[in-house]
């Protein structure tokens, strides 16, 4: 008599544990999601400074805690401080600039109408044409806009509140996980590309890609970004244009977005000096914007990004504004990530279909 075949509770028992897998992760998941940028920043920045904590590892005789330590502090010293720095600088900014709007000091509308007077007949038919000829009602509304949102602000103080603790609580969660994810990560790493159940030819490949994308996408655009914001700024002081700082920062921000970004602020700018009569002030912007601005954005953002991360321009720019719709400020890391591992996956899909013909040519020959 044949014993019974032990195979299907076995089967049983497996697709059971891999359900059961599923659903913790999915879980686990969801209880990281209220501070998924704590968790993802804290990662970022121990995978952006392992080569520091390296480094000092070898200094302090191998000991991890002290270099971790000793790691965190740099980070907080040379990151979150100037961060913090230029974060007050720019409350201060738009409070003064907010003023200077309601007092009517800075008046846009005044500005848009000096710019229609000077501008070509076509130019003043398409704005017709679209609605956007009458500036002052559209900073009258900006402007109620703003008042109401200041009220609402006053009015919900407790949320203001619990926001700064959600921000401070983030903030200490981040530094936390960083630090045992410095003097720990090489571990859990290896751990996770074991616990990864594909060929270890691919899962080194595609951890590879990760790596490479975390770091040149972050390091790349944020220095980018700094330099932009930090010369287009510079420009506008210069120039006497009010609020430097916070245009600044707007134009950091906006140089996330590769080749469109900073211009979409010092152009109108110099658009606007060009019309108001002081010509030379405009022309030296509009220098400085394409020469020098413009310079930073095709010359290092192609060497810190596109050449590491081995995508076409047109695919950073379209992941990164996926990203950013989707994620938020989060996602000018995390879209183009995705494409990065999307072309990865792929490419290896492909080679394994190409190897499989071409073994099975061989076979059919033989």
């Amino acid at each position: 008599m044949t014993p019974p075949d032990p195979s299907p509770p076995r089967d049983l028992e497996q697709r059971t544990f891999l359900l059961l897998l599923v659903v913790i992760t999915i879980a686990f998941a969801f209880v990281l999601w209220p501070f998924y940028g704590a968790v993802f920043w804290g990662a970022v920045l121990a995978l952006l400074f392992q080569p520091l904590f390296r480094r000092l590892l070898r200094r302090f005789g191998r000991r991890r805690t002290p270099a971790a330590l000793a790691t965190l502090a740099v980070i907080l010293v040379l990151v979150i401080l100037p961060v913090a720095f230029i974060a007050a600088s720019l409350l201060q900014e738009t409070a003064a600039v907010y003023k200077k709007i309601q007092s009517g000091e800075m008046n846009f509308a005044r500005y848009f109408d000096q710019i229609l007077a000077v501008a070509p007949s076509w130019a003043t038919g398409l704005l017709d044409r679209f609605g956007l000829n009458d500036m002052a009602d559209v900073q009258a509304k900006l402007t109620a806009g703003l008042a109401q949102r200041g009220q609402a602000f006053a009015a919900s103080a407790v949320d203001i509140g619990q926001n700064a603790l959600d921000f401070v609580v983030g903030f200490c969660l981040s530094m936390y996980l960083l630090f045992f994810l410095l003097r720990d990560g090489a571990e859990l790493a290896n751990r996770v590309k074991a616990a990864i159940p594909l060929e270890p030819q691919h899962k080194t490949r595609l951890l590879s890609k990760f790596t490479t994308v975390i770091r040149a996408t972050v390091k790349g655009n944020i220095l980018v970004a700094a330099a932009q914001g930090a010369l287009g700024g510079l420009a506008f002081w210069a120039l006497g244009v009010h609020g430097a700082v916070l245009w600044a920062v707007i134009m950091a921000f906006l140089s996330l977005l590769p080749a469109i970004g900073a211009a979409l602020i010092w152009a109108p700018v110099a658009l606007y000096l060009l019309a108001t009569g002081v010509v030379w002030k405009g022309v030296a912007l509009i220098v400085w914007g394409v020469v020098v601005i413009g310079l930073i954005d095709n010359v290092l953002r192609p060497i810190l990004v596109g050449k590491d991360t081995k995508m076409p321009d047109y695919l950073v720019l379209i992941s990164t504004l996926g990203g950013l719709a989707l994620f938020g400020l989060n996602g000018f890391v995390i879209g183009p990530v995705i494409a990065a591992m999307f072309i990865s996956v792929w490419d290896i899909f492909a080679a394994g279909r190409a190897e499989a013909r071409a073994n099975a040519r061989i076979e059919a020959d033989t």
